[in-house]
């Protein structure tokens, strides 16, 4: 039998015994270090995938064009809107949601990045309007996609479990910077212009319709986002025949029966929520990508108006930049709720990201309107900014505007220039205080030039073949801006018609510009 030496037993028993510490240190470290991993996630990262069929579906409804006072709710009396109606009695109505640019491309690019077009430098419509003599300056080179590094809504949702499809334009992108490639699922495009017929509309909406309708009922039982892009009413247009004939006394009959079209649909993938059970789970945005259309453009002498608010689309007038936004979402948003605070499109990404009870990541230009929307806290106190440094098919030059409080100020960036409003006294925009309020012009000037600053946002350069007859002809003799559709006579149509062609025919600057 052999013996061990106890001096021997005693290192045996001491070495054991700081193996065993070792160990328990080793553990201990490896499970804080596993407790610091799992706190560093997301929080849906470390739950079961059970807990992901508890959040809200969303099914966010973007327009084309659609204006302010395009719909019954919003005061539009000539119009038939009574699904949206309901909507609206349903859950929150808007007054003050503003766009993040007044044309589509940046807008849509607001939305789903949550950056504000400036800071993306898409600043207005793809492919953009392109430089003329008439201009004073020349617009900046902007970026022709939102870039594949920039994070869109699906993508964060579909790490959180979502199933996320695209219906309808998408126009932020071309060939390899679309949907799929920017985080859905799926994508049906739809057709823009189609024939009405007894099942279509002129827009295509019943086709969008029905593929979100069949994504919905396919997703049923799991998280969906659904991103639904109405290419109405956004001309050129037209509509079913008896909707046209029904409407004899709108302001623009064949517009009207457009907009009664889109509210048909909207009626229909609400009552296909109701009967999957879901209209309690999802979360229902409507909204626009900016304001509606007040000068003839295309084969439309006459579209829509936007009063009481000046201007319309492509302007950062209150009618351009001003969009109808309704939000439901029962048992968390009040019913019958209507919101006069500013709130602009860039706050999608982290107000439904809060919603969702997912994180909101950092470096995002918008804020979460979640606890707006439940009553859990009041709307976010700041200034709202605009970089918008193109002229437009609509009439408008380049310039930058800045919301605080109730004031409103529009700098021009092709003269030195500067209008100031307070819209508390004067919705329309009409009368330029900028003279009795100096300080005032002087602190927004500034912030505005350091939020550009702070944004990168780019500028324009001299136009070395300004003509300055045409531009007096286009964007002095005529400030479209002015046009008031409602009150026109037929011979200030005729006149805005005529200038309208005029903007079309204006030669372009042969000069190519210095590559970016």
């Amino acid at each position: 039998m052999n013996t061990r030496d106890p001096r021997q037993m005693g290192e045996m028993k001491a070495l054991s015994s700081r193996r065993r510490l070792a160990f328990a240190r080793m553990l201990a470290a490896g499970t804080l270090a596993l407790f610091t991993i799992c706190q560093a996630l997301p929080a849906w990262a470390a739950e079961p995938a059970s807990v992901a069929l508890d959040r809200p579906n969303i099914l966010f409804i973007l327009c084309d064009d659609l204006g302010i006072k395009d719909l019954h709710c919003y005061g539009r009396r000539d119009h038939h809107t009574p699904n949206l109606d309901r909507l609206a009695q349903q859950g929150v109505r808007f007054t003050s949601a503003y766009c993040a640019q007044p044309i589509c491309s940046p807008s849509r690019a607001a939305i789903l990045t949550g950056k504000t077009p400036a800071r993306l430098h898409l600043t207005t419509y793809l492919p953009g309007r392109p430089d003329c003599v008439s201009q004073r300056v020349l617009q900046p080179e902007m970026e022709m996609q939102v870039p594949l590094a920039e994070k869109m809504l699906p993508q964060y949702f579909k790490a959180a479990g979502y199933v996320c499809g695209a219906f309808g334009k998408w126009h932020v992108g071309g060939d390899g910077f679309g949907p799929i490639e920017h985080g859905f699922d799926s994508y049906h495009p739809g057709n823009a212009d189609t024939t009405p017929s007894a099942t279509e509309g002129g827009k295509g909406e019943y086709d969008l319709t029905a593929a979100a309708e069949r994504f919905i009922e396919t997703n049923r039982d799991r998280p969906f986002l659904v991103y639904l892009a109405h290419n109405s009413p956004h001309i050129p247009y037209t509509a079913q025949k008896s909707r046209i004939e029904a409407n004899p006394g709108a302001f623009e009959p064949v517009y009207a029966g457009v907009i009664e079209t889109l509210d048909d649909t909207v009626g229909r993938l609400l009552a296909k929520l109701e009967s999957l059970k879901l209209a309690d789970r999802t979360i229902v945005v409507f909204t626009s990508d900016n304001g509606g259309l007040h000068v003839p453009e295309g084969p439309h002498p006459k579209v829509t108006y936007n009063d009481p608010y000046r201007a319309g689309k492509g302007f950062v007038y209150e009618g351009g930049l001003r969009v109808p936004l309704i939000v439901r979402w029962p048992g968390h948003v009040p019913a019958g709720k209507v919101v006069d605070d500013p709130v602009i499109n860039t706050d999608w990404v982290p107000t439904l990201l809060e919603a969702a009870g997912l994180a909101v990541p950092p470096g995002l230009d918008g804020v979460s309107l979640a606890p707006l929307l439940t009553g859990r806290g009041p709307a976010p106190q700041r200034s709202l900014f605009w970089h918008f440094p193109h002229y437009t098919n609509q009439g408008s030059r380049p310039c930058g505007a800045m919301r605080d409080g109730n004031w409103v100020l529009v700098e021009f960036y092709d003269e030195e220039k500067v209008e100031l409003y307070n819209l508390s006294a004067d919705a329309s925009e009409t009368r330029n205080v900028a003279a009795q309020e100096p300080a005032r012009v002087a602190t927004m000037c500034a912030a505005l030039a350091a939020w550009r600053k702070g944004i990168n946002a780019q500028e324009n350069t001299p136009n070395p073949e300004f003509d300055q007859a045409q531009f007096r002809e286009l964007y002095i003799d005529v400030d479209a801006s002015r046009f008031d559709p409602l009150e026109a006579s037929r011979a200030d149509w005729e006149k805005m018609w005529q200038w309208r062609k005029f903007m079309d025919s204006v030669p372009r600057v042969a000069k190519k510009k210095e590559a970016k």
